[in-house]
């Protein structure tokens, strides 16, 4: 349970990893296509991308079984729900917890010093990754790890602002929200409920990658799950497999947060490709089995943790949760930044303070408004900026001083 999984894509004789971090509830499998994609473009790259310990949590035993027998496992209530009441030792999974297994994986991927290392995450995968950077890991900055950092849709100060997401944490408050978790709430069931899939912590995850599977087995044959979706999400029109699991990623349907622009929907009920994404790009990385694209169990204290630490500072609030933040003036690496039409220009805004507040002697900003917050790890290269800008970036690093 206190492993870390990692997907690992491109040559291990490289001489730079690029460590990626998930979102809110990002798995490492959101990042194949990114990942194949960047370590296409250099021979000297190698892309890791990392599964959170929680994500052991999950059953996702069935899913290597076909998507006729995980429907029926999972739809038909035979997986493993994991028990709040019997996971009070996640309640101390915060972001100490969190950096300390990212400081392994990243050890790891510099492989003694033999290879630089950067690290990067998407919306608060961001967030993360510059808390990292800023972190004392026992008297050792953790900038010091790294050849560079990469912040996409997120990171500290007002990033999440123009999203209309604004962060405001009174001690007291903090301290009801602390012990909340420790008395049980240990899960959140935020993208559940924010996508209508259901409201258990797992649900959105369990409808996604059973949509996905049939998708990319049977994509046009008659929509497997159509009948059994919650009753938002039906249609009275007939759909196919790569119909319907286009409507629930669909930009005109689906939440700003986890939509892509990948086509439409004929009259038919099939899906005909079209935008920025590839639909079965999508598909393939919601599948699975391992990794797949969303972490069922995504855990409060981090989240408690990633609010009290927004604004990249020691404070009475940070000391209270033991967070460590002792180093944001002093990190010393390159910082790319891109953002898309999610935040409105805050992600960048936030990331210039950041720059000015600190040593980072570049600050390298991208934008692309037409895409979507996951159109950014979809797109294909061609239409991606963000991939296209992130590849310049790595190949321009300098080599990492030890």
């Amino acid at each position: 349970m206190q492993q870390v999984g990692v997907l690992k894509i491109g040559r291990r004789d490289a001489r730079r990893v690029l460590v990626l971090l998930g979102g809110r509830e990002g798995g490492a499998g959101v990042f194949r296509h990114t990942a194949h994609t960047l370590a296409a473009d250099a021979d000297d790259l190698q892309v890791w991308a990392v599964d959170r310990r929680e994500q052991n949590l999950a059953d996702l035993t069935a899913f290597a079984d076909g998507p006729e027998q995980a429907t029926e496992y999972y739809l038909g209530g035979h997986y493993q729900v994991q028990d709040p009441a019997q996971s009070l030792f996640a309640a101390q999974w915060g972001l100490e917890v969190l950096l300390e297994d990212v400081r392994r994986v990243v050890q790891e991927a510099a492989d003694g010093g033999r290879r630089d290392v950067v690290l990067g995450g998407v919306s608060v995968g961001g967030s993360e990754a510059l808390l990292y950077a800023a972190w004392d890991f026992d008297g050792t900055p953790g900038y010091r790890d790294l050849a560079g950092l990469a912040v996409v849709d997120g990171g500290v100060l007002n990033a999440y602002s123009g999203a209309g997401m604004e962060f405001d944490l009174p001690l007291e408050a903090a301290k009801g929200w602390l012990a909340a978790i420790e008395s049980g709430a240990v899960f959140e069931d935020f993208t559940s409920t924010t996508t209508g899939l259901g409201a258990r912590p797992e649900s959105a995850a369990v409808w996604f990658q059973l949509a996905a599977q049939h998708a990319l087995a049977d994509p046009d044959g008659p929509a497997a799950l159509a009948d059994r979706l919650p009753e938002a999400f039906r249609t009275e029109g007939k759909l196919t497999n790569a119909g319907l699991f286009g409507r629930l990623v669909d930009a005109a349907h689906a939440h700003p947060s986890y939509s892509v622009h990948a086509g439409h929907l004929d009259d038919s009920g099939a899906w005909t490709d079209g935008g920025h994404t590839r639909l079965r790009t999508v598909a393939e990385a919601f599948a699975g089995p391992r990794p797949g694209a969303w972490t069922w169990y995504t855990l409060n204290r981090v989240m408690l943790d990633l609010v009290a630490a927004i604004g990249f500072e020691e404070t009475e609030l940070t000391r209270l949760l033991g967070l460590r933040l002792a180093h944001g003036a002093a990190i010393d690496v390159p910082l790319y930044t891109f953002q898309s039409g999610l935040t409105n220009g805050t992600t960048g805004q936030a990331a210039a303070t950041v720059t000015a507040g600190s040593r980072i002697p570049e600050l390298s900003l991208h934008s692309d408004a037409a895409l979507t917050h996951q159109d950014i790890v979809y797109a294909r290269r061609e239409d991606n900026r963000f991939l296209q800008t992130l590849s310049q970036f790595l190949r321009g690093l300098p080599r990492r001083d030890r």
